[in-house]
């Protein structure tokens, strides 16, 4: 009957379409004829081609058939036959990235054709990325907590690492499972609420150019790369920023003090903006590049084989170079070509590579099936850096649960076949091999460049992928229950309105996963999970051992991000489990300082001896510096010493003999004064001007005591005291002595007849010039004292090890005022003393006040540059030295011919001896 109804139409419609044909030539303006002609056409070929379509499908299919069988007829331009389907009521959508294929170049003169040439190659470590995906929405799907009543289904296409198979699967995502019809959705139940991929930045790229247009939430697990990505594309990263990847090198190369590194990139775009963005930074840390060499951008393995001497090079440069460290930024892929060549050059007439690999987190120990017995040696002790991960529970259990045989499972033949290098037995691509795969082969046997039974880092960026869409859908179905907006019914909205409503929830999620890690995106849509410091242990079976020994965690409080345990770190065996070296030149003790090298990168440099008086305490220090005023470079100019006390002291020597001498005069003196007094009426005392002797003699007698006010730790009181009171006690002594001297002169001037200066004979004309001369020089000590008093001080910089304890004089120029003061009496009597020399009288003392003020200048002469040229506690010295030596030179030159006469030559202090020529000296006592 159902196809009688069918006939009756088309009998109608093949009616109206012969008699519409025959009145199409009516001569009538408004004649529908040739409309209706043209209408009856296009409906009779589309129920003709209906007839066919329909009986070719089953189900569902017959039924769109009907309804859009003018709509997906179109075939798509290139197919791919493997994907991952698993109905639900959310879909979840996923590209990942484990074929390479080859598909021929479009030409523009032909039609393209739309299947991929050869038998893609499978890199089976990457079908992990599969099945944590597939194992994170089983997880999901049992857990009553997380979409309760709701099952979450997903649709798994692979991007070839080919953009146009790209662009194809994520449009066969969001239309069509075998049509692709853009803007037009075939079937709205199998259409993602959101889609995770890819490993790479170009992939994600190709993903978000579509994905950005329909509003699709995309969940991407590769490094964030500014110089790829749109800001526009909103994007939501489970994995850090790239640029702590770039902190967490440098932090690596400065914990282990490798200040001399080569880079190795990719020789694309990324790798340029690799190798300019870490040199820059390196450059501005202290790190220099020694060298920089490119790993070929080839699209395909087989392109090593062309490229053995640009490796060769490669190898000659790295075993010759003395750069210890090798920081390598590439993927899998790109790291597999530079194995594969490194490997493929002849090394017998080489030493191995021997070095430290430092490897980025876009890198995965991988190795595609044709190069599972490829040496993995070279890689022994690399440190990598790896996207945080945990152990998850029960994914190992999964694992060994997976069923080769599936028929849903659109990858797991390939790989299984190219893994265990087998072929199932119903294969039908005509394939032969010797080995047959019976699906009872053990995934753990299989070595780790091709899977790894443990989760790796990406895996688990994709486990969390799933899991935050799946508490964003969750947020998002409860915010719609509470506010009724299905009124009343439960179920959820078409998916192009989840779509758009998942961005609010994507952005504010945040949970613990099942290993224990927080899952949240920062402002930026990124997840700041940081990254682990790997340590990888090859061995020779093609085996093994990834040990996390560190971790960047951008999270972590302040001066704690960076953290590594080298403790356990295994290097190669060359380094002999010794922290390796990489620098330029040997590292610049303390005690030196770096010289940079002309024509010579910054880390290379020679290492020179500290200046006198500076250190360097820590290695490679750029500048020696000062150290603090109290203190003085010890002899290997890498420490300080307290510096030590420097004054004359009573405990040391010099101070003792000085402080001795002094007395000695000083006694000497009051034995002088003792001797004068009790012979004070003999003859020569008399003769002497008795009264001028006795101040001439108090006077020298305080002058060698305040010496000792010279001596002793500098006081207040005696700063003040020490340079006033000897220039006060010695300008009476000067002073007593100039008058002395006039006193001489005046008598024998006295003795002519009718001289008038017998009125100024006598003791008040004598004590009144040693008065005025002696408050002149007290005044200037006065005026001293007032505007600027001496004072205790410090020098802490004449004397690199001592500090000396001093009496700042204050003023120097009144300090000089009172020697010069000094040196001007000692001279007016010193000439008038040499003008009298020549009187004839036995007694007069002319000849040795002379002497004496020859003696006088000669010391304080002498005294002026040899204080200046001396510090500390020796120009003290220098200055007692100067009172005592001049001091005794008066004592000695104008009172021992006396006392010698008094005590030794009785017999000539009589007064017949005064008596000479006639002539008689007048009396002065």
């Amino acid at each position: 009957m159902f196809y009688c109804v069918l006939g009756y139409m088309g009998f109608l419609a093949t009616v109206s379409f012969m008699v519409a044909f025959l009145a199409r030539k009516l001569p009538d303006t408004f004649n529908e004829a040739k409309f209706i002609t043209f209408s009856m056409l296009i409906f009779c070929s589309v129920w003709l081609s209906f007839v066919p379509s329909y009986l070719s499908t089953k189900g569902k299919g017959m039924t769109e058939g009907k309804l859009n069988s003018a709509l997906c007829t179109t075939n798509d331009p290139l197919q791919t036959r493997f994907h991952y389907y698993q109905p639900g009521d959310l879909m979840v959508g996923g590209v990942t990235s484990q074929y390479l294929s080859m598909s021929e170049q479009v030409s523009f003169e032909e039609h393209p054709k739309t299947k991929i040439v050869d038998e893609p190659i499978t890199i089976t470590k990457n079908y992990q990325h599969v099945l944590s995906l597939v194992f994170a929405v089983k997880e999901i799907n049992e857990n009553p907590k997380i979409l309760p009543n709701l099952t979450l289904g997903f649709h798994i296409y692979d991007s070839h690492f080919d953009a146009r198979i790209t662009y194809q699967n994520t449009l066969n995502l969001l239309f069509s499972q075998n049509r692709t019809i853009p803007n037009y959705e075939c079937d709205t139940k199998k259409n993602p609420v959101a889609v995770i991929g890819g490993l790479g930045s170009e992939t994600s790229h190709h993903m978000a150019s579509l994905l950005g247009l329909y509003k699709i939430p995309q969940v991407t697990y590769c490094l964030y790369d500014p110089a790829v990505h749109d800001k526009a594309q909103q994007l939501y990263r489970v994995v850090p920023n790239e640029l702590y990847l770039y902190r967490g090198i440098i932090r690596l190369l400065q914990h282990f003090q490798w200040n001399w590194v080569g880079i190795i990139a990719k020789n694309d775009d990324k790798g340029e903006k690799f190798v300019q963005t870490l040199d820059h930074m390196l450059s501005q840390n202290g790190i220099c590049t020694a060298f920089i060499d490119r790993i070929p951008g080839q699209s395909s393995i087989w392109g090593t084989l062309d490229l053995l001497d640009v490796f060769q090079t490669m190898t000659f440069a790295q075993n010759e170079t003395s750069v210890n460290v090798f920081i390598v930024s590439a993927d899998s892929h790109s790291m597999l070509c530079l194995q594969v060549g490194l490997s493929m050059i002849e090394l017998d007439a080489m030493a191995p590579i021997q070095k430290v690999w430092v490897m980025t987190a876009h890198w995965e120990f991988s190795s595609e099936t044709f190069h599972r017995h490829i040496d993995i040696q070279i890689f022994y002790g690399a440190l990598s850096f790896a996207i945080h991960s945990n152990e998850v529970h029960g994914f190992q259990h999964f694992l060994q649960s997976l069923d080769p045989y599936s028929r849903e499972e659109g990858f797991i033949k390939t790989f299984w076949e190219q893994s265990f290098n087998c072929l199932f037995q119903d294969n039908d691509e005509g394939k032969e091999s010797s080995n047959t795969c019976t699906g009872e082969e053990k995934l753990e046997s299989l070595p780790g460049p091709l899977f790894e039974m443990r989760m790796t880092s990406q895996s688990y960026s994709i486990y969390n992928a799933v899991y935050a869409v799946a508490h964003a859908l969750h947020a998002m179905h409860l915010s719609r229950r509470h506010h009724r907006a299905m009124e009343g019914r439960d179920n959820l909205e078409s998916s192009k309105s989840q779509r758009f409503q998942l961005h609010s929830f994507l952005r504010r999620i945040s949970f613990n996963n099942s290993a224990g890690d927080k899952v949240s995106f920062n402002e930026n849509g990124e997840v700041e999970a940081g990254f682990d410091i790997v340590n990888w242990i090859t061995f020779p079976n093609q085996s093994f051992l990834r040990v996390k020994v560190g971790r960047l965690d951008p999270e972590a409080p302040q001066g704690r991000e960076f953290s590594v345990n080298e403790t356990i770190i295994t290097w190669h065996s060359r380094f002999n489990q010794e922290v390796p070296h990489s620098v330029c030149n040997d590292n610049c003790y303390p005690g030196y300082n770096k010289e940079r090298k002309e024509g010579e990168p910054f880390c290379c440099y020679n290492c020179t001896k500290c200046p006198k008086g500076k250190i360097s305490i820590y290695k490679d220090m750029a500048a020696c510096f000062q150290c603090p005023d109290a203190e003085f470079s010890n002899q290997d100019q890498n420490g300080c010493l307290p510096k030590g006390l420097n004054f004359l002291s009573y405990n040391g020597p010099l101070g003792i003999s000085l402080a001795l001498l002094a007395l000695f005069l000083s006694l000497t003196t009051t034995v002088v004064l003792g001797v004068f007094i009790k012979h004070q009426n003999t003859p020569i005392v008399k003769a002497n001007n008795r009264n001028l002797s006795y101040f001439l003699l108090l006077a020298l007698l305080l002058c060698f005591l305040c010496s000792l006010l010279f001596i002793g730790q500098p006081q207040p009181l005696t700063c003040v005291l020490r340079q006033t009171a000897f220039g006060i006690v010695f300008s009476v002594a000067v002073s007593s002595v100039l008058a002395k001297t006039i006193t001489v002169v005046l008598a024998f001037m006295a003795t002519k007849p009718g001289s008038k200066m017998r009125k100024w004979m006598g003791t008040r004309f004598a004590i009144s010039v040693v008065l005025c001369c002696s408050l002149t020089q007290a005044g200037i000590c006065m005026a001293w004292l007032c505007t600027a008093p001496p004072f205790p001080d410090v020098d802490m910089h004449s004397l690199d090890e001592e500090l000396i304890l001093e009496c700042n004089e204050g003023s120097t120029q009144m300090f000089y005022c009172v020697l010069v003061y000094m040196g001007f009496l000692a001279l007016v009597s010193c000439i008038m003393a040499f003008m009298a020399r020549k009187l004839p009288d036995s007694f007069n003392e002319a000849k040795f006040i002379t002497f004496s003020m020859l003696v006088f200048c000669s010391v304080w002469i002498s005294f002026v540059p040899t204080y200046l040229s001396t510090k500390g506690k020796y120009m003290v010295a220098v200055e007692i030295f100067s009172i005592l030596a001049s001091s005794a030179g008066l004592l000695g030159c104008i009172f021992s011919p006396k006392c010698y006469i008094i005590i030794l030559r009785p017999e000539l202090n009589k007064k017949e001896q005064l008596i000479r020529q006639n002539y008689s000296m007048p009396k002065m006592g």
